[in-house]
């Protein structure tokens, strides 16, 4: 058969008369640039790349194995922070000043016999965590970079990612919910703190065991055993873990139809995950009165008190928290009374929403005065925060109660078996997001008991996942309720601000002068990131800048023994003593027990030679504060400061960057 004129197929001869005719080759033209050829392979690669990944994720199901590749992916990309970093804030004491971490004559399992910053139970100022100490001192062997260590987090943080993207495609069977319940997580900025923080590994190791919890909920026979080891090893890494046994009892009474739709007994199955999570609370609790005791708590004990009270006062008796430091500066409310304390909580917290949807600004500390405690009670962020407290557990139990009822409509029909509805499986995870987050949160919000620390991102680590159960269906709703480009975009600007937000944050972690600069032009009001920033900028040789910050720190906390120990310091270090002694004298005032103010005041005057010059002042102070450390100090370096060539040096403040001084 003839082919058609004017049709060219590929016979392997030349064209004929007609064919040339119809259809005459064109003169070859110039040969494009390098610059347009490179352009155009550039842009062939993306658009190839962008197809494979975007096939990745329609493709496969987010199982675990196929979630984690890609979520340490971003985890990574969004988190790490510079391998040249060095030590910033809590990691000096976490790591440097560990004596277990990095300190000589402790055994390996001396672990299980100190606090999570290194220290025996007589000394301890709380946080008994194990198992991030155990990681922390098989790494120290491995290097000393506080970027290994903080690699941990960022792995640790794609495998809780990975764990929420598989729960919720095994609670919705459906592919795109459990892709966007995942990313929601990794991507949300307020958990930055915990990820590129060193510190933060206490969140995401009891997020771990927490989500292991929920995982084990999916099994058989096995589900009280793993839930046991899950959330025993959670709480060897966070005190907080605690909140996960009524979670994990709700989350086992609400999925159970979900999980095991023939057999749902969601009665017996909460049961039994709640029986395990208090058997884990126990051997959790007597191995740390075993190997970390510590004294009874002083509780008040007031005849009349309701029963409630007095329960909670029993339980605290019984779980023998070792005691919190309490410092007004990290934690105004400290000084708070109850109702005044309870209103600044809650505005706390719903800002803590509020940052945690939309983090508008990020900041590693939010310490005294930038939440002080409030004027008046009812204001309205006192009133948001208790709404949002309150309500949330309320229509939790409303929803579920709607999901019951559609689940009984599908049974009846017969179709819940074969394969529940979307709706249901939504239902069913609004019920358990709804109850999550105030849950979660509660033991940080310094209502049931005051923490160190009146506010910190890394509190949020828990509560997100409750918040990435419920937005991750609901991602998906968006795009089939508004298909097309406006759900798209609505979509990709909410992640991308989130995304964009974290990587800002942990930029913020390049090193320690960066993280403090940050922090103070984030929270301008926080007297400790003024101070701390100072100290940074003085170690690099700039004591004028020290200076401005130090007296931006002492106006905004003018009864901080430590903003005034430090401005003498400053002005002691430019050789100007006599101007630093008014400000090292108002200092010992207000802080007459603690030696490393103390005894960092001293050596500098005694390196400045002005120790003489103000030795009768020091010791009328030591007569005005008997059995202090400032007596004790002052009248030594009075008397024997030449033989010690001022403050013996087991008295002297540990050097930044510096190790452990021992016990």
């Amino acid at each position: 058969m003839l082919p058609e004129p004017g049709v060219s197929r590929d016979l392997g001869l030349p064209p004929g008369p007609a064919q040339a005719e119809a259809a005459p080759a064109p003169e070859p033209g110039p040969p494009p640039k390098g610059a347009r050829i490179v352009a155009r392979a550039v842009a062939e690669a993306v658009k190839n790349t962008a197809a494979n990944i975007g096939s990745y994720f329609t493709k496969y199901d987010p199982t675990l194995r196929r979630a984690l590749p890609p979520a340490v992916v971003v985890s990574a990309l969004l988190y790490v922070r510079s391998p040249l970093s060095n030590y910033i804030f809590d990691e000096q004491e976490a790591l440097l000043a560990n004596p277990y971490v990095n300190g000589g004559g402790l055994r390996f399992l001396d672990a299980f016999h100190r606090d999570f910053w290194g220290l025996p139970p007589d000394r301890s100022i709380g946080s008994y965590r194990p198992l991030p100490d155990l990681v922390w001192r098989l790494l120290w062997h491995v290097s000393h970079s506080p970027f290994l260590h903080h690699a941990v987090n960022v792995l640790v943080h794609a495998l809780n990612g990975a764990l929420i993207a598989s729960f919720v495609f095994a609670v919705v069977r459906r592919r795109a919910q459990g892709w966007f319940a995942g990313g929601v997580f990794l991507c949300l900025a307020v958990l930055t703190e915990a990820v590129s923080g060193v510190v933060g590994i206490a969140d995401v190791l009891g997020g771990l065991g927490v989500l292991a919890a929920l995982q084990a909920l999916r099994l058989g026979w096995l589900q009280p055993l793993a839930v046991f080891v899950a959330l025993f090893l959670g709480l060897l890494s966070k005190e907080s873990v605690i909140v996960a046994l009524p979670l994990v009892a709700w989350a086992a009474l609400v999925l159970a139809p979900l999980f095991h739709p023939e057999r749902p007994r969601r009665a017996v199955r909460a049961f039994v995950a709640l029986a395990a999570s208090v058997l884990a609370l126990v051997a959790y609790t007597l191995l740390r009165r075993k190997c970390f005791p510590v004294a009874e708590p002083s509780l008040p004990s007031v005849a009349g008190e309701p029963r409630w009270l007095a329960a909670f006062h029993a339980f605290l008796r019984w779980f023998r928290q070792p005691a919190l430091p309490h410092d007004p500066i990290n934690n105004p409310l400290i000084d708070a009374d109850t109702p005044h304390r309870i209103a600044g909580a809650l505005r706390v917290y719903a800002r803590g929403l509020i940052a945690l949807f939309f983090p508008w600004r990020l900041s590693g500390d939010y310490s005294f005065p930038s939440e002080p405690v409030p004027n008046r009670v009812v204001f309205p962020l006192s009133v948001l925060g208790g709404v949002l407290l309150v309500v949330p557990p309320f229509a939790a139990v409303a929803v579920w109660v709607n999901a019951l009822l559609r689940e009984r409509r599908e049974r009846v029909r017969g179709s819940f078996t074969l394969e529940p509805s979307v709706c249901c499986a939504h239902a069913a995870l609004v019920a358990l997001g709804l109850l999550w987050i105030p849950l979660a949160y509660f033991p940080h919000s310094n209502i049931p008991i005051l923490l160190p620390t009146v506010r910190a991102e890394r509190f949020w680590y828990l509560p997100a996942v409750g918040f990435a159960l419920m937005l991750g269906p609901a991602c998906s709703w968006l795009l089939r309720k508004f298909p097309g480009r406006p759900g798209i975009l609505t979509l990709v600007l909410w992640l991308g601000f989130q995304a964009v937000q974290a990587r800002l944050h942990a930029f913020d972690y390049t090193d320690d002068l960066v993280f403090w600069r940050a922090t103070k032009n984030a929270v301008p009001k926080s007297a400790k990131a003024h101070l701390n920033y100072s100290v940074m900028v003085g170690a690099r040789g700039d004591l004028e800048e020290r200076l401005r910050e130090n007296r931006i720190a002492l106006a905004l906390a003018p009864n901080w023994p430590m903003a005034h120990i430090y401005l003498g310091d400053t002005l002691c270090r430019l050789h100007r003593a006599g101007e630093a002694w008014p400000a090292y004298k108002r200092g010992f005032e207000l802080g007459p027990n603690d030696p490393n103010l103390i005894g960092l005041a001293l050596q500098c005057l005694w390196d400045e030679k002005a120790v003489a010059a103000h030795q009768d002042e020091l010791l009328a102070a030591s007569e005005a504060h008997p059995g202090s450390w400032l007596a004790y100090l002052a009248i030594d370096i009075v008397y024997n400061g030449k033989q010690y060539d001022g403050v013996q040096k087991k008295y002297r403040p540990r050097s930044y960057d510096g190790g452990p001084k021992g016990d």
